[in-house]
């Protein structure tokens, strides 16, 4: 089942469910009964592996030297 990230619009708390697809975007409840407002974040889906002790995490988010495309003179 995916995992999402919902974002309170009053103070910025983020909070993760693990939800099935088409309840994506449904509202969310408020975890701590305040009536707080969740929204869904945009997530970027990343992959993990290992070779030789060493793991690797792509974002999407990176050049590929491996640091932000706004950091780097590649992107």
């Amino acid at each position: 089942m995916p995992q999402y990230e919902y974002a309170c619009e009053e103070d910025g708390e983020v909070i993760v469910l693990l939800r099935p697809m088409r309840e994506a975007d449904a509202p969310v409840e408020d975890p701590a009964g305040k009536g707080r407002h969740f929204t869904r974040k945009h997530s970027v889906f990343g992959v993990a592996g290992s070779s030789v002790g060493q793991t690797h995490v792509h974002t999407g988010s990176c050049c590929p030297c491996g640091k932000p495309q706004s950091q780097c003179g590649n992107g």
